[in-house]
């Protein structure tokens, strides 16, 4: 049977915690940064956890964790 292949796309962008649950980054933060509040900045800087409904998903790209 052959070696079982991570998905180097989702490596990239999840980090498994200790807990067991997916670490990513939030969304809106590249670019047309002008018009965005200083605080929502901020708050999209801090690290997210993926949702539920996804885990799964992600869990099967991430197989070696």
């Amino acid at each position: 049977m052959p070696k079982i292949k991570t998905r180097r796309a989702a490596a990239k962008r999840f980090q498994l915690t200790g807990s067991g649950k997916f670490k990513r980054r939030r969304q809106n933060l590249r670019h047309i940064l002008t018009k965005k509040a200083a605080g929502r900045k901020m708050r999209l800087g801090q690290s997210a956890l993926v949702h539920r409904a996804n885990e799964k998903a992600v869990r099967r790209m991430l197989p070696n964790g």
